[in-house]
C-alpha cells in the first residue's frame, strides 16, 4: 500500500528510518508533484540543522574524513546525517555506493544515517536533489547534516550554496595547491583540511594555502567588513588525528556567522539559489514535454534556424514566449 506524504511525515516525525528513506527516495525519484508536496509539506519543520559540505579533488580521502568527522560528532551526543553525493553508474543512472562501504563502521549506529545519492550528471560535484534531501534530513532532526561531494575537482563550488560551513580536504603531493587557484575552490572554503598530513609535502601545501589567503586578503578593498579567515588543520583521518580540530573550527564558523551577521546573509542566499535551480528545472521540464519529432513549433523553427531565416537566439526567445504563454 502506497503511503501518501503527510502519512510518511508522520513516520518522519516518529523517527521511523523507513518513512526517512521513502521520503528521500520520492526526492530523487518521485515526479515533480511529489517533490513539490514533500518540500511544501516539509519546509516549515526545516532551519535547525548545521549543514556541512565536504568537497576536494578525487584521492583526497573525503569519505575518510568525513567517517571521522562523524565519529567525533558522535562523541560529542551530537546526531548525523550524511548525504554522500557518488558518480553516476553509466548503465542504472544510480549512485556507485562506494562512500557507504567505506562508512560501515557507522552501520549499527542509530545517532548516524548514510544515503548515497546519485550525481546524475549534475554538474557542480552534486545532483539536483541534494538541497532537497538536505531539507528532508533537517526536517528529521539531525543535529548535523554532512554533504560530500562527488570530488571532480573544478566543478565542487556549488556546495558552498548548500552549506553553512564548506570544508576544501587537500593532500600533500597531489598538486591541490595550484588547482584551488586555478578553480575557486579558495573562494568556497570556510575551512581547509590538510588531510594525509602525516605524507612528505604537507608543509609545503600549508605554505601555499597561506600565501594564497594573505594575497587574496591584500585584494580585498580597505572598506570591506572583516572578513571569516579559512584555518587551515592537518590531520589524518584515517586514523583520527585532528579530526577534533576540524570539529573545532566548525563551532568557530558557527559563533563567527552568528556573530557577524554572515549566517542570515548565508541563508537568504542559500534560499536565492534554491528558487533559482528550481525554476530553472520547471523550465527544462516543460522542454522535455516536448516531442521533438511531432511538435508544430519546435519543428518550423528549427526549419527556419536550419534555412538561415530565423537566428538560432531567436528561435529560443519564441519558443519561450510560446512556453511561457502555454501555446508549446
Amino acid at each position: 500500500m502506497t503511503q501518501t506524504v503527510e502519512e510518511l511525515v508522520d513516520g518522519l516525525e516518529r523517527g521511523e528510518r523507513r518513512a526517512l528513506a521513502r521520503l528521500l527516495t520520492l526526492v530523487e525519484d518521485g515526479s515533480p508533484e511529489r517533490l513539490r508536496e514533500v518540500v511544501a509539506t516539509l519546509y516549515p519543520r526545516t532551519g535547525n540543522a548545521r549543514v556541512i559540505g565536504i568537497t576536494g579533488s578525487p584521492g583526497v580521502g573525503k569519505s575518510t574524513l568525513t567517517n571521522a568527522i562523524a565519529a567525533e560528532l558522535r562523541a560529542q551526543d551530537r546526531s548525523v546525517a550524511i548525504l554522500a553525493v557518488d558518480p553516476s553508474s553509466p548503465f542504472s543512472g544510480g549512485a556507485l555506493l562506494g562512500d557507504r562501504v567505506r562508512m560501515q563502521s557507522h552501520h549499527a549506529d542509530p545517532g548516524v544515517f548514510i544515503r548515497s545519492m546519485a550525481s546524475r550528471g549534475h554538474l557542480g560535484g552534486l545532483s539536483f536533489a541534494t538541497p532537497q534531501a538536505v531539507l528532508v534530513l533537517d526536517a528529521a532532526g539531525f543535529d548535523d547534516v554532512i554533504v560530500e561531494t562527488v570530488g571532480v575537482g573544478q566543478s565542487e563550488v556549488e556546495i558552498a550554496a548548500t552549506a553553512d560551513t564548506t570544508v576544501v580536504a587537500l593532500a600533500p603531493g597531489m598538486g591541490d595547491g595550484i588547482q584551488a587557484a586555478k578553480a575557486g575552490i579558495l573562494e568556497v572554503a570556510d575551512v581547509f583540511v590538510i588531510n594525509k598530513a602525516d605524507a612528505s609535502g604537507a608543509g609545503k601545501l600549508e605554505s601555499e594555502l597561506r600565501g594564497m589567503l594573505e594575497m587574496g586578503h591584500a585584494l580585498e578593498s580597505a572598506d570591506a567588513p572583516a572578513g571569516w579567515w579559512p584555518p587551515i588543520v592537518r590531520a589524518v583521518a584515517v586514523r583520527g588525528e585532528g579530526i577534533g580540530d576540524v570539529v573545532s573550527a566548525f563551532g568557530t564558523h558557527a559563533d563567527w556567522l552568528t556573530d557577524t551577521g554572515q549566517g542570515q546573509r548565508r541563508r537568504r542566499d542559500r534560499a536565492l539559489h534554491l528558487i533559482r535551480e528550481i525554476a530553472l528545472e520547471q523550465v527544462r521540464l516543460r522542454f522535455a514535454r516536448l516531442d521533438h519529432g511531432d511538435d508544430p513549433l519546435l519543428d518550423k523553427l528549427a526549419e527556419q534556424v536550419a534555412g538561415r531565416d530565423l537566428d538560432p537566439y531567436a528561435a529560443a526567445d519564441e519558443l519561450l514566449e510560446a512556453l511561457d504563454g502555454g501555446e508549446a
